[in-house]
């Protein structure tokens, strides 16, 4: 898809599926842009002081720079602020930033050239996409050290993903015959002074956390088909009767996907057979019964995180702010980045209670106590020197410790910088540096997961499931065969888990 760009509001959608991107030829958004830019330079060139364009930064905003020596500012900014550090940020994520710095300064309230815009559009066109640092940033006056990165790379400067590889900017750019960039007063700051870092990041998490929820839904439903489940908890007049969109919604799913079973039944059921067997409890276990109730919190949660992440994408992020349109200049913190801090820390507590839930899942498939005949750690063999799943039902619970003892909100750990003048600052980026880093680890749990789901059908027969556990025990058995006698299962996790990546499960 090609996305166009000029003040309107952009989905987040538009930016997972944009495939090019394109600066509106429109021209009355070119005459907003190129209006608030004359006015900021006539300011300028008035004498006027101005944050960040003829005075320093932060505590050292008391000392006024020429027009002339302007220039030199902006330029020193993004090389003092080249200082990132830890694991680099893929292409994917360093790609949807240059995309969403196009966004927030094409609002016409930067005070940016038209061709800082159309730097930023090749930038992508092209595919130079900047190789940016995950750390380094605590989220205001923005995300100043990591957007430095793409600041010199429209300079010419620092490294760039390129045709697969990691190259230097300036390499790329005289193998294209590009000239580098010299910014334009306020415009290396405009470019750094944003939330765009840990948006960028949310993004892609936010992405990929959907597929695993969606994910979870089956591996439940599942859950229901093998474990002989009673289908009560998912009725309709269950959820009715608490009316979150997230509880419903989740319901709905689960009763979609074991539509067939042969396996699950009715509330009328288990009453009929109450006296008739004594190991059929009158009703499930909280981690299957309360199921749509915890995976509903989290489907709110992301619905919300999403909405916020989307507007801060789509909001003017810089510091001063300009008013073309009644020329006049407004200093301000919309670099505080406490949505974005906010929607990650949420959705970090609704990762670990969506691993709390997986391991009381996968604790209770494996546990002959309570698996309704499924055998101990789900052995096809009953040879006492074989072991099943034992182990990798504890290497499960250990992930899920890994995401639950990272719960802790990045957002309550201010810490003061640069003299006392960021002295309340946003931790945006860390939360969502934090929230991403469980991604791999709940796929890694689910691969487990599943992996035990399909030796499960294979005890009860895959002639019994529905046909949606009917296609996930396919595409598992397609790369995992059963687990007969003890083996290595590394590998098979591996294999899992891209299968998980791809969608292949929800």
């Amino acid at each position: 898809m090609n996305l166009s760009i000029d003040k309107r509001y952009i989905t987040l959608d538009e930016i997972i599926q944009a495939s090019q991107v394109n600066i509106s030829t429109d021209q009355v958004f070119l005459d907003y842009i190129n209006k608030t830019h004359d006015f900021l330079m006539n300011q300028i060139r008035d004498g006027k002081p101005i944050y960040g364009i003829t005075t320093g930064y932060g505590a050292s905003g008391k000392n006024y720079v020429t027009f002339e020596d302007s220039k030199t500012l902006q330029k020193n900014l993004f090389r003092f602020h080249g200082c990132g550090i830890g694991k680099n940020l893929s292409h994917k994520v360093c790609r949807y930033a240059v995309i969403m710095r196009t966004i927030s300064l094409s609002k016409a309230r930067s005070g940016v050239s038209v061709e800082l815009l159309h730097r930023l559009e090749m930038l992508v066109q092209k595919d130079i996409i900047p190789v940016i640092p995950s750390q380094g940033s605590v989220g205001a006056s923005g995300d100043l050290t990591p957007l430095s990165y793409i600041a010199a790379v429209i300079a010419g400067e620092r490294e760039v993903y390129y045709q697969g590889e990691i190259k230097p900017a300036i390499e790329v750019y005289e193998s294209l015959g590009i000239t580098p960039y010299e910014f334009k007063p306020k415009e290396a700051l405009a470019i750094m002074n944003g939330t765009t870092i840990m948006s960028a990041i949310a993004l892609a998490a936010i992405e990929e956390f959907e597929v695993i929820l969606d994910s979870m839904e089956s591996y439940v439903a599942g859950m229901f088909e093998v474990l002989l489940g009673d289908d009560t908890p998912v009725a309709d007049f269950v959820h009715d009767s608490k009316p979150f969109s997230g509880q419903i919604a989740t319901a709905k799913n689960i009763q979609n996907k074991i539509a067939g079973s042969k396996l699950t039944h009715g509330r009328d059921d288990r009453y009929d057979k109450f006296f008739a067997d004594n190991d059929l409890n009158i009703q499930d276990n909280y981690s299957m019964r309360c199921a749509p109730q915890v995976l509903g919190v989290v489907r709110d949660n992301l619905d919300i995180s999403k909405k916020w992440v989307e507007t801060e994408i789509n909001s003017v992020n810089d510091n001063p702010l300009i008013d073309g349109e009644n020329e006049k200049i407004y200093t301000s913190g919309n670099f505080y980045g406490g949505y974005v801090a906010h929607a990650m820390d949420t959705l970090k507590i609704c990762a670990a209670n969506l691993a709390d839930l997986l391991d009381k899942e996968f604790a209770l498939l494996v546990d002959h106590k309570f698996n309704r005949g499924l055998g101990e750690n789900l052995k096809l063999s009953h040879e006492p020197f074989y072991h099943g799943f034992k182990a990798m039902q504890i290497s499960l619970s250990s992930l899920s410790a890994d995401v639950i003892k990272n719960t802790t909100a990045a957002s309550i750990h201010s810490r003061p910088t640069e003299s006392l003048n960021q002295d309340k600052v946003s931790m945006g980026t860390t939360a969502a540096n934090d929230f991403a880093k469980m991604i791999p680890e709940l796929y890694n749990m689910l691969s487990i997961a599943f992996i035990g789901m399909a030796q499960a059908v294979d005890i009860r027969g895959n002639d019994q499931v529905s046909p949606h556990l009917k296609n996930i025990y396919n595409a598992t058995r397609e790369i995992v065969k059963p687990l007969y006698e003890d083996r290595r299962m590394d590998i098979d996790i591996v294999e899992m888990y891209k299968l998980l990546e791809a969608g292949t499960f929800k």
